[in-house]
């Protein structure tokens, strides 16, 4: 079976297409696969250290306000059409896979009108412009969240989730491990805070506001990823040097981070949400404004209605964050509750079930 992947942008497209490409590879090791991302964009990095080849397209986003860089717009979509369809025509995939980013526009709609099979997968509760467009052509569209039959094909909707790392699954084994590997007190509750690899400048700003409340609270810790864009803002603040704070620029053991926590704090990314469903940890989430069509509030309130997790807004994050936290971990009960409910919502099995549409999609008619 030969199988093209298209993804990239974020770590929210491109994380869950290498779980993917990774069953696929489990299942079948004669598997062929490669990756058609955007030039200059991060998959073009994480991929190849995932084992993975890939090929890059000269695409980008067209631009909300007007700026000069829209006029070579349709210029890059000829381009990457035309590059699309070499890749296509030398590679010959049995279906092709998009998990979003701009290359998956041209890639999937070269390969529909050669009638290759198509297979879409969504992450988040508010469908991305590009997976809509490519709806119709598409044989399945795999989705994250109930009720994606507003913007897709009611016939083509599989339930799935979003595939996640394996190593979040069975945490409360690693509880231990995750305490000592962060040089954490066992003896006191954890707050995790993830800004992402870039970081979040809401989540840190939040932190340094709420630098005389953590303070008073001793008997808690904090670990707070700033990541790597504010770290030289951050990390001579008062929040950062309190004796109960160990801020890190980035964490690569996201699982110890997510057995060691008590509360996490964290935007709304779809990928992120699909973690702490099956993570199973108390948590509050601040969605990030700055994203198409507040897609990451619509996330957050998925889990909100269900009693779930905990919703603050981007502009009450510096008076309400630490404070919830700090709420969630004197209430046992409520603690529980949000543990129960969230772990409700995890699907442990999305790799296998995608794995299983793509493979399904592959086979001839």
């Amino acid at each position: 079976m030969k199988v093209i992947i298209s993804a990239g942008g974020t770590g929210g497209h491109i994380f869950p297409a290498i779980a993917v490409a990774d069953e696929l590879r489990r299942r079948d090791p004669s598997v062929q696969i490669l990756f058609v991302g955007a030039k200059g964009k991060m998959e073009m990095e994480r991929v190849p250290k995932a084992g993975y080849a890939i090929e890059g397209l000269w695409i980008s986003g067209f631009q909300r306000r007007l700026t000069w860089q829209n006029l070579m717009f349709p210029f890059k979509v000829l381009s990457s059409m035309w590059k699309a369809r070499r890749i296509i025509g030398d590679f010959q995939p049995d279906v092709v896979v998009g998990f979003g980013g701009f290359a998956s526009g041209p890639t999937l709609r070269v390969a529909a009108s050669k009638g290759i099979p198509t297979v879409l997968q969504e992450q988040n509760s508010y469908a991305g412009v590009t997976n809509k467009l490519l709806a119709e052509k598409a044989m399945k569209i795999c989705v994250a969240y109930p009720n994606m039959e507003r913007f897709f094909p009611k016939n083509k909707v599989v339930l799935t989730g979003n595939p996640v790392r394996s190593d979040i699954l069975n945490l409360h084994a690693k509880k231990l491990e995750g305490i000592k590997h962060f040089n954490l007190n066992p003896n006191r509750k954890t707050i995790v805070i993830i800004g992402g690899s870039l970081g979040a400048r809401t989540l840190n700003r939040a932190m340094e506001a709420s630098a005389d409340l953590i303070a008073q609270n001793q008997d808690i810790q904090i670990l707070w990823q700033c990541g790597k864009l504010y770290e030289a803002d951050f990390k001579d603040g008062k929040a950062a040097n309190l004796p109960n704070v160990q801020m890190k620029t980035f964490i690569d053991r996201m699982d110890l981070v997510y057995a060691a926590a008590d509360v996490i704090i964290a935007r709304a990314g779809a990928l992120t949400i699909s973690e702490l469903c099956l993570a199973g940890v108390p948590s509050i989430l601040v969605p990030s404004p700055n994203v198409a069509e507040d897609h990451q509030t619509q996330n957050a309130m998925s889990l909100v209605n269900e009693k779930a997790a905990i919703l603050v807004k981007d502009v009450h994050a510096q008076e309400e964050m630490i404070e919830k936290a700090l709420q969630i971990l004197r209430n046992d009960l409520l603690q529980s509750d949000l543990k129960t409910n969230i772990l409700r919502l995890g699907r442990p099995y999305a790799c296998k079930d995608i794995a299983d549409e793509i493979i399904h999609a592959a086979q001839p008619m």
